[in-house]
């Protein structure tokens, strides 16, 4: 494939902060950027064109495409019919079969067990019965979550008896769900692959993650030494799983360390939280590299900058810290736009390397 020249138009679906972060990076690139989603967000304030429509406005949707070389997304639950219909214009990548995969559990736990990998112990749930036969496999304690929408701890219920049941379905919705067993681990850590349009990929160093209330709170690289001795594994997992999918862009892929070896988790096609500090902490940031992908540039290099980094989120009121952020020598703040600080809502991030 030829390589997209600067001065051509990446589209990107989706109007947040990952959004925002990808059209920096093609702006640095030469590149512009044109914004699809319902509504104005972060993305908007940093890209050339914002289209305002639903995802199921078909002429919109043309529109943008033909004013677009290629597309790309910056969240994992859009409506693959228009995927469809922007691909009667322009190319989407990553591509349709990442989508169908990540955006229903079922779905990515069949994929990394076909490809060799060892999701936790986990049941599909599509009825109140089906819970309760779950539970008689799995045991408690356990984790109901929905199938499809569910991330930052959002859409997931603990079990720690079988009579937890009736609430943790009603709370869901009774919806399709995964129960999944509790898994013994050490450290939670991901991959982020990036794959070209080749068939090339390379990984970043393998961060180490730590969550407060199923939100992603630091993550640091170099990571400690049972990640480290891990990771060769679960890269050579998403590797797999990226070549099934024909994928082009960055793959994150999460995982458990564990005695027994890596543990699955779940995937996202896209760009990810846990790799924000690759912007200061990386000799290409995950975000420049995602963009170099789906354009068929050149991939950049990923080692670190520094001996370690750190990146730290801003959740909620975290924000407010701003003033004295800036005024600490090598803290690199990164504020997304937002307007309201909400608990959870994620407001920016900051990361430290250390040389």
């Amino acid at each position: 494939m030829t390589a997209i020249p600067p001065g051509s138009t990446l589209g990107i679906l989706g109007s947040g902060q990952l959004g925002r972060m990808i059209a920096v990076a093609a702006a640095q690139l030469g590149y512009r950027c044109h914004i699809y989603a319902p509504e104005s967000g972060p993305a908007c304030d940093v890209a050339a064109a914002f289209t305002c429509a639903a995802y199921d406005d078909e002429t919109a949707l043309a529109a943008f495409a033909r004013d677009c070389a290629v597309v790309t997304y910056e969240f994992e639950n859009v409506d693959l019919a228009a995927v469809d219909a922007i691909t009667a214009h322009a190319p989407v990548r990553p591509g349709r079969m990442a989508l169908e995969t990540a955006a229903h559990r079922w779905n990515e736990k069949r994929l990394a067990e076909e490809c060799g990998g060892s999701p936790a112990p986990w049941h599909p749930v599509a009825s109140r019965a089906d819970l309760d036969a779950a539970l008689a496999a799995l045991g408690t304690p356990a984790i109901l979550k929905t199938a499809t929408e569910g991330y930052d701890g959002k859409g997931q219920f603990r079990l720690t008896s079988a009579s937890d049941a009736d609430a943790a379905w009603d709370e869901l919705g009774g919806r399709e769900c995964v129960l999944e067993g509790f898994v013994t681990f050490a450290h939670e850590f991901s991959v982020l692959l990036v794959r070209g349009v080749s068939g090339t990929s390379i990984s970043y160093p393998t961060p180490h993650n730590e969550h407060v209330g199923g939100i992603l709170d630091r993550s640091t690289a170099p990571a400690p030494a049972v990640i480290i001795d891990q990771a060769p594994a679960a890269i050579a997992l998403a590797t797999r799983i990226a070549a099934r999918l024909d994928y082009v862009g960055v793959l994150t892929c999460e995982f458990f360390a564990t005695p027994d070896g890596p543990v699955f988790n779940e995937m996202a096609p896209r760009v990810h939280n846990s790799g924000h500090w690759t912007i200061e902490g990386a000799e290409t940031s995950q975000f420049e590299n995602h963009v170099r992908a789906v354009l068929g540039l050149p991939l950049g290099p990923v080692a670190l900058t520094g001996n370690a980094v750190e990146m730290r989120n801003l959740i909620g009121d975290d924000v407010d810290a701003w003033h004295d952020l800036l005024s600490e020598p090598g803290a690199h703040l990164h504020l997304y736009g937002k307007h309201e600080a909400r608990p959870g809502r994620k407001m920016g991030h900051v990361t430290r390397v250390t040389r």
